[in-house]
């Protein structure tokens, strides 16, 4: 189970660490975007030193309209396990945003009343 956090505006929070190809690992903090359909995006500045492996391009449509990514193979660790994941990376990505194919295995757990956020596998 992994416990997340709430925004200043109710976002949700969930911390993972991203993995540098050289084993070193960077814990950040990742907004769940439920329109994003992918794994994880993160804006192209935020790639330097992880020295993940490209793999092509790939045009999305975002809310602003269809725009081309950079696909990189990258590494996270989350719930204690690591995960080889497709990462999208673009210019102008303002958070680090996971996306709903977090949720394929796990359930989401919402309560702001409560102030609890958890993510569960299923």
């Amino acid at each position: 189970m992994i416990q997340g956090t709430f925004g200043d505006e109710d976002e949700l929070f969930f911390e993972i660490s991203l993995i540098a190809d050289n084993g070193l690992e960077l814990p950040v903090d990742a907004l769940l975007d439920t329109g994003f359909s992918g794994w994880l995006a993160m804006n192209d500045q935020d790639l330097d030193g992880l020295d993940w492996t490209y793999v092509k391009q790939e045009k999305m449509r975002t809310a602003k309209g269809e725009f081309n990514f950079d696909l990189y193979a990258g590494k996270v660790r989350f719930e204690g396990q690591e995960f080889d994941i497709p990462v999208h990376v673009g210019a102008g990505v303002p958070e680090f945003l996971i996306g709903r194919q977090l949720l394929k295995n796990r359930r989401l757990v919402v309560d702001i009343s409560a102030g609890v956020l958890t993510l569960e596998a299923n």
